[in-house]
């Protein structure tokens, strides 16, 4: 159970010279919730008003039993626990420390541990969901301990759960620059009769996340010019090779066999997630090879938008990666 702590009761107007044990917070409806005077402020006697204007008729000032640690002590102590790579630590803010991302990346959170962390007695873990991409300053995590105060022995308890997992519990790891070859097969396509909006949508995309198509070379459904295409980005050691169109079920789609023939060991064609539940994902040699559904083109987010991102972060994606994707894989249109 955890202890209440003992706190002296001071008349506000008594208090002048005293210490506040914890943040003084102001709500004005509409306008303003914050932070009216900071944890270890020092009364003065134009603080007086300010607090009688919040409710505070009297000062309770903190006997802290021995043993024991401030919230804010015990929040920042967690944070730094859980915290890995590409993480800044703010403040404690009523008892909240937030962990937030250095640089744009992959957030990646081992679910499990959060768990395991909060299944703690009096402690709060709050993260986002892991495989997502952050930029820089955008809050990560953070943590709190629900009491005012909590024994010291707790949080090193903690400690020592975070430190046995294999690896931090919430990191973000950058995106490597990645070089992209982009093959774009169909004939109509190939021939001009229709704009390729493929393109512009992959462009897009990469650049956000710090990488560039090198080069954009065009097919028609004739799978041996496929091939071609494929091996002359990998001779040209891309890291990362995208062909889009032919990923259909219709006798004339070729890209899937084209991209086996080319020499890609083939993790999986097909994913649970709706749209792009056309996706390939290959290997030829360390290289990966992606064969992108029609959805790429006009949705704002597919599978192929879930796994961009781990492939430029150096994750190596598996046939369960894919096959995961159904349970919350049905995006509302």
């Amino acid at each position: 159970m955890v202890k209440k702590p003992n706190f002296k009761e001071v008349p506000v107007r008594e208090a002048v010279g005293m210490v506040l044990p914890h943040d003084m917070t102001q709500i004005l409806p509409g306008e303003f919730k914050g932070r009216l005077f900071k944890k270890g402020h020092v009364i003065r006697e134009e603080d007086i008003e300010p607090l009688l204007s919040i409710g505070k008729e009297h000062i309770y000032i903190l006997d802290m039993p021995p043993g024991h640690i401030h919230e804010d002590e015990a929040g920042t102590r967690i944070a730094k626990a859980v915290a890995g790579k590409g993480l800044s630590l703010t403040e404690p803010y009523e008892g909240k420390v937030s962990l937030k991302a250095e640089w744009l990346g992959l957030a990646k959170i081992n679910e499990a541990a959060v768990h395991a962390v909060n299944a703690l007695e009096g402690i709060a873990l709050a993260t986002i969901f892991g495989d997502q991409v952050v930029k820089a300053g955008e809050t990560v995590a953070a943590t709190r301990i629900i009491p005012l105060i909590m024994e010291e022995q707790r949080i090193v308890e903690l400690e020592a759960l975070a430190a046995s997992f294999d690896g931090p519990i919430v990191e973000v790891i950058p995106f490597a620059p990645k070089k992209i070859g982009l093959v774009t097969t169909g004939s109509e396509v190939f021939s001009g009769r229709i704009e390729d909006k493929f393109g512009p949508a992959i462009r897009k995309k990469v650049e956000a996340l710090g990488s560039v198509v090198v080069e954009q070379r065009f097919a028609p459904d004739d799978k041996e010019l496929i091939q071609q295409h494929i091996k002359f980005f990998h001779e040209q050691k891309v890291d990362l090779i995208l062909v889009t169109g032919g990923m259909s079920v219709d006798p004339d789609d070729r890209t899937p066999g084209a991209i086996a023939d080319a020499g890609a060991k083939i993790v999986r064609y097909g994913t649970p997630m709706l749209p792009g539940s056309m996706l390939l994902v290959g290997y030829l040699g360390e290289t990966p090879v992606l064969g992108l559904p029609g959805a790429v083109m006009h949705e704002p987010f597919t599978s192929f938008d879930v796994f961009l991102p781990r492939i430029l972060a150096g994750e190596r994606i598996e046939a369960a990666d894919m096959t995961r994707l159904g349970y919350g894989g049905l995006r509302k249109s």
